[in-house]
């Protein structure tokens, strides 16, 4: 990625003076950033991306949907650094953008907007542990994809979906999840083989949380077999695999020890770039302590935002 980036933008970026210009620049550096998980650097273009409208306001009405997706990126680097303060400023940014004029020119810029604010405040209850309240959005957002079906490619609403189950999981409501769930592994499976497999992950984890023993061997075995399809299965993954496949039938009381040896070996890997893939999907090492500390797992999350906050 380094030689293909360096090779084909060799420029001299102190020669740039106009608005496409730099928007163009900020958008390669941050999808550059993006493709390789450095979210620091996916934070600081992503914001010159949004700061170059703030600088030119009459570009927003011109570019909106360039602008829009420039939140959402900015919202997104937030989210994956868990910059709590700074998503809660930008999200309210956001949610004051859509009332303006700019985002209700026409039916593809609501959507965006929708869609986008939709994924922002869902990642918001994700990351403060507040579940219960992000169900709440629920209908709302059902409606939404209801009203917008014809415009939203398939690709976002798997987005939506799955988040949607991961509210429901963290919350306890697993079978709430696994109807969600359900909904990406009955569909078509052409595309995000990504999200396909973390859904399959997150829905085998809901089966076990039921204590659905008949099944999970068998979706141990399929998971692992459409989980391969991704040819690079990370350390955590692989550790999780073996966890459940291995204790399996075990009782609550007698999975506390392999729990805390997951969460051993789990919780080295938590700042890793290279095992970034796992966390950004699924809060692993969150659901493996509410095990470990016999917490609900929105308890552990709210935990670690209130300490984040005080630091």
């Amino acid at each position: 990625m380094r030689e293909f980036f360096k090779q084909n933008l060799q420029i001299d970026t102190t020669n740039l003076t106009g608005f496409y210009q730099m928007l163009y620049l900020y958008q390669s550096y941050c999808w550059y950033a993006f493709i390789r998980q450095d979210f620091l650097m996916y934070y600081r273009y992503s914001k010159k991306w949004v700061d170059l409208f703030n600088q030119e306001p009459m570009m927003i009405t011109v570019e909106t949907g360039h602008y829009i997706k420039g939140l959402h990126n900015l919202l997104t680097a937030n989210f994956d650094l868990r910059n709590f303060r700074k998503f809660d400023k930008y999200i309210a940014r956001f949610e004051r953008f859509t009332l303006s004029k700019p985002a209700n020119q026409h039916d593809n810029f609501r959507m965006q907007a929708f869609v986008y604010l939709t994924s922002a405040r869902i990642n918001q209850h994700l990351m403060k542990g507040t579940f219960g309240e992000g169900i709440k959005l629920v209908p709302a957002i059902e409606r939404g994809l209801e009203e917008f079906q014809m415009y939203i490619d398939r690709h976002r609403v798997l987005v939506i979906q799955y988040k949607t189950a991961l509210l429901y999981f963290g919350n306890g409501n697993y079978e709430e999840s696994i109807d969600q769930l359900q909904k990406i592994i009955n569909g078509p499976v052409d595309m995000r083989i990504d999200l396909q497999c973390y859904a399959r992950l997150l829905h085998l984890m809901a089966h076990f949380e039921l204590g659905n023993d008949a099944i999970i061997e068998s979706l141990i075995k399929s998971v692992f077999r459409f989980m391969s399809r991704m040819e690079n299965l990370t350390i955590v993954e692989e550790e999780m695999f073996k966890f459940l496949k291995n204790n399996v039938y075990e009782s609550a009381e007698k999975l506390k020890p392999g729990l805390k040896i997951l969460l051993q070996k789990i919780k080295q890997f938590e700042k890793n770039r290279y095992e970034t893939r796992v966390f950004s999907y699924l809060d692993i090492i969150s659901w493996v302590e509410s095990k470990v500390y016999g917490k609900p797992m929105s308890a552990v999350v709210h935990e670690k935002y209130l300490q984040s906050k005080h630091r």
